[in-house]
């Protein structure tokens, strides 16, 4: 930088303070005057923050003193609306959006419904179509990583790449023949192909997905657990979600399931355990000192009558808990943003205390908590220098936003699916003023609704 000569001279002569300005760094992108809920260790909200990204991953995150330093190839002026880290889904099946509305409101709706469906209409086009589907919902939902369990798992990892969102994917093994398989707990082979396939992507984690621990048999649990060890990768399982799963387990093993799968060798830091309706401190006890990582699926729950999970005591024992939707048939929507408000209430309902659960709790469950869950918080989860660009942006000027008092308490409690008006994932902006800009989403919809008619039809039989 050449300074002038009366700058000089006053440099010279001690007449005054000189500062001088180092060139400033480059940034592909700065998100500049933003309301920065980083969910860091401190919680920090930085009022009129700027987040600069370079690539793939957060650059500086700050006052508007980053925006002084860095120079970016573009700028998005926030308005003052939320930035918050991307939510992470752990768990759903997202090409279940497929059989959304169907099988509502009657009993035993897997064994009598969703197993014989499955096994008329589910292939490979029909996986990839409802994926699409799901991926394009969850990330207009706010959604930026989503944990899946399905078949033909190798289509939802294409569909997930191609909307251009993070995603943790587990091939169903399950002990009965299956649409990827045809003989029980063929999904081992599918899934060893899968995970070759996916190692290294960088959108893609590749996973073991045992169905759960009464649709597989005891030697079949073992042989996951140690696939799952020899190739490194995480497993998702249904875990303690029946009381008819509870008495099963006891009355052959004189166990609890999760007592149950840790003899299998399966309770472990790389499992993802969905549900854990039904355990005890014992469990929780277990659970903590394995490791394991819970995903909380309380619209699923409650809408099943099954029951709320014991979270806050698995929040207080120290165990690693994020939330999850379930699939479109269980729990009908794949909207994050909604689920946060449930999430809250129905723990207050059911202690009968307004105290517990409080807001800023969910919004940890939905980023860096579920993030922990499933052993990314290195990368994903909140918003800090050297992690991946994962992130939201939520409108604070909505009618319903207004005013606003506490960020944790307007995203949990008034903050809609619709609010989300940005999401970029791996330093990507995929959706820009609502609208997603990597695929069609009008021939999404299309391509699905054109399945009705024959999935309507298969479905008046059972």
């Amino acid at each position: 930088m050449r300074l002038s000569n009366a700058a000089l001279a006053l440099a010279i002569l001690g007449l005054g303070v000189l500062e001088v300005r180092a060139e400033s760094r480059h940034a592909d992108l700065l998100i500049e005057n933003a309301r920065v809920v980083t969910m860091d260790e401190t919680f920090r909200v930085i009022e009129g923050g700027t987040i600069a990204i370079e690539g793939t991953r957060i650059l500086a995150v700050g006052g508007g003193e980053v925006s002084q330093e860095f120079e970016a190839a573009q700028t998005i002026d926030a308005g003052g609306d939320i930035v918050m880290p991307g939510m992470i889904n752990t768990h759903t099946h997202a090409s279940m959006t497929i059989f959304r509305g169907l099988g509502d409101d009657v009993p035993d709706r897997l064994r009598r419904f969703i197993f014989p469906l499955e096994a008329m209409v589910v292939n490979a086009d029909n996986v990839r179509k409802g994926a699409l589907l799901g991926a394009v919902e969850m990330v207009l939902s706010g959604a930026t990583t989503f944990v899946d369990m399905y078949y033909f798992e190798d289509e939802v990892a294409r569909a997930a790449k191609t909307v251009g969102v993070r995603a943790i994917l587990g091939e169903t093994i399950i002990g009965f023949p299956a649409p990827d398989a045809k003989e029980a707990y063929g999904g081992l082979a599918y899934a060893k192909k899968f995970i070759r396939e996916f190692a290294d992507d960088d959108l893609i984690v590749p996973a073991l997905a045992p169905h759960a621990p009464y649709t597989m048999d005891r030697e079949h649990l073992a042989e996951v657990a140690g696939a799952a060890r020899e190739l490194g990768v995480p497993v998702l399982l249904h875990l303690s979600e029946t009381q008819a799963e509870i008495d099963h387990i006891a009355t052959e093993f004189q166990m609890s399931p999760v007592e149950y799968i840790d003899t299998v060798g399966l309770l472990t830091n790389e499992l993802v355990a969905a549900h854990c309706i039904f355990v005890d401190g014992d469990d929780i006890e277990l659970m903590k000192a394995k490791g394991v990582g819970v995903s909380h699926n309380i619209v699923s729950n409650i809408k099943a009558g099954k029951g709320v999970a014991p979270v806050l005591e698995m929040l207080e024992a120290g165990v690693d808990v994020g939330l999850g939707t379930d699939g479109p048939m269980s729990g009908n929507t794949l909207d994050m943003m909604g689920l946060l408000g449930y999430t809250a209430k129905l723990h207050k309902l059911a202690k009968l205390d307004r105290r517990v659960m409080p807001a800023k709790d969910v919004v940890e469950m939905a980023t860096i908590g579920g993030a922990r869950a499933v052993n990314m918080e290195d990368r994903i989860g909140s918003l800090e220098v050297g992690k991946l660009a994962d992130l939201i942006i939520v409108d604070t000027d909505s009618v319903h936003m207004i005013p606003m008092y506490d960020v944790y308490s307007a995203l949990v409690y008034a903050a809609k699916a619709h609010d989300v008006h940005t999401v970029i994932i791996n330093g990507q902006q995929i959706v820009r003023n609502r609208e997603l800009l990597t695929v069609d989403v009008e021939k999404v919809k299309r391509d699905v609704l054109v399945l009705t008619e024959q999935i309507a039809k298969k479905a008046e039989d059972l």
